[in-house]
């Protein structure tokens, strides 16, 4: 028997390769489905299952391409009500692999449908469980996500607390949990950075698997400080739940090359939104007008689907060199299929055609501080999470989160100059690129964020730790 976590940092996700005697279970697949193909191929095994723990909000999984591509049967648990072909199994259904045993726990709670998968070893034992987004290592999934549910969140959680006291906790305390996201994941509220770890030690360091936990307690605590979810969510289940377009088709299209005057053009023709994802500051240097900069090297894909509410809206790119394939296939794996393709020869062909260029301020934190120390009534603009900002932040800065900066645009100067800055100058920039874009001229974006400012002398509130802050 094998087991492999699939790790994906960018998206904090995990799938699951699963293989004995020549047969192969998939777990919550990504869209691009080569590698799972060449690790079946290369071990000369078939793929038997696609196993989905739920209908996934933050990312289109590769079940459908996945079963098309090798007649893998698509496994759901109860109440998924997929519309293209899938086996809805039963509670406590077992499926054969090699041989192996996965049985099928339905653990309602973060979505009706939500199922862990335990799996029984060749002689019989309990090792591990596949638990999607019922349990994380340090945190549990969040009850508010499930689309179109007659259930509240409160009625949710108290699915949860059933399904993780009735059918996890009572498995013995050496299995291991695999859980489908970790640590920067939006599914969950303080997950842990490691991403596997033995249930009788979740058992002693989950809060919300405390043994004298009552129901009530655990509704409130899981309930409590939930920020809204990201826009693209709904979409995305909805494309889990109905299919969508083969990722070989959306991958040709996106990586279509365009002359700096076809770019141009089509971006005129089709409304496209001028996607930069170079660094931070290579696209401070210069850029194109109204361009949004998110950079490929953070978290890229999650702030796509913050910050660009439809997942229809036609996209045409700047990347560098070589990493064409990479932004089309990580927009991808949230639903984002309209690219239309890239500029050829990135910005410096842009330059060299003699095109319009802008650019945005980008100063020290040493820099600020002189300027802050000269006149404390400047406008600094903080762009980091409510958490980050209670926990400690300049003592005159606005709050205004990225991932609601649209909501604020009302409260800020159009004339004046705004200083933003966020943790350490990737959202910032960001921020800067989306009220450029916007008509705010007079941005200056403070490298190295709140990290650099805390080593000057400016001003800051009292630190609270962000473990107390509710």
């Amino acid at each position: 028997m094998k087991v492999e976590q699939i790790y994906t940092g960018c998206l904090a996700q995990g799938a699951y390769y699963i293989e004995s005697n020549g047969e192969v279970a998939i777990i919550d697949p990504l869209r691009e489905i080569s590698s799972y193909l060449e690790k079946a191929e290369k071990a000369n095994a078939r793929i038997k299952y696609v196993l989905e723990t739920h209908f996934h909000a933050d990312f289109v999984s590769g079940h459908v391409d996945l079963a098309k591509a090798t007649g893998a049967q698509i496994v759901f648990g109860p109440n998924a009500q997929p519309t293209f072909e899938a086996h809805i199994a039963a509670d406590g259904e077992e499926l054969k692999l090699g041989n192996v045993t996965i049985k099928v726990l339905h653990t309602p709670g973060h979505t009706m449908e939500s199922t862990t998968y335990l799996l029984l070893d060749e002689n019989g034992k309990e090792t591990a469980i596949f638990s999607g987004d019922t349990l994380f290592i340090g945190d549990v999934g969040r009850p508010d996500l499930a689309v179109k549910s007659d259930l509240t969140e409160e009625q949710l959680a108290a699915h949860l607390y059933d399904s993780l006291r009735n059918k996890i906790m009572t498995l013995p305390d050496d299995v291991i949990v695999y859980p489908a996201h970790g640590a920067g994941s939006a599914c969950g509220k303080n997950m842990s950075k490691e991403t596997t770890d033995l249930l009788g030690n979740q058992k002693k360091v989950n809060y919300a698997l405390r043994a004298d936990m009552t129901k009530e307690e655990f509704v409130k605590e899981v309930t409590d400080g939930l920020l809204p979810p990201p826009g693209y969510f709904p979409m995305n289940v909805k494309m889990n739940r109905e299919g969508y377009a083969n990722i070989a088709d959306v991958l040709t299209q996106g990586q279509q090359a365009w002359s700096p005057e076809a770019f141009e053009a089509a971006v005129n023709e089709t409304g496209a939104l001028v996607l930069d994802t170079r660094k931070p500051e290579t696209f401070a240097a210069g850029f194109i007008p109204n361009a949004i900069n998110i950079g490929i090297d953070g978290n890229f894909a999650p702030w796509v689907g913050a910050l660009i509410p439809d997942v229809q809206q036609p996209i045409l790119f700047i990347a560098d060199e070589g990493r064409e394939e990479e932004v089309v296939t990580r927009l991808a794996r949230v639903g984002y299929d309209n690219t239309l393709g890239y500029l050829q020869g990135g910005f410096e062909a842009w330059q060299v055609a003699g095109k319009e260029v802008d650019t945005i301020r980008s100063i020290s934190a040493a820099t600020f501080a002189a300027d802050y120390a000269k006149d404390n009534s400047i406008k600094v603009v903080d762009v980091r999470k409510p958490g980050e900002y209670q926990a400690e932040h300049v003592e005159t800065a606005q709050h205004a989160p990225l991932d609601y900066l649209n909501d604020h645009l009302a409260e800020l100067p159009k004339e004046e100059a705004m200083y933003i800055h966020c943790a350490g100058g990737y959202r910032s920039m960001i921020a800067a690129s989306i009220l450029k874009a916007r008509g705010f001229d007079n941005v200056i974006n403070v490298e190295g964020g709140f990290k650099a400012i805390a080593d000057t002398d400016v001003p800051r509130t009292a630190y609270v730790c962000p473990s107390t802050l509710k």
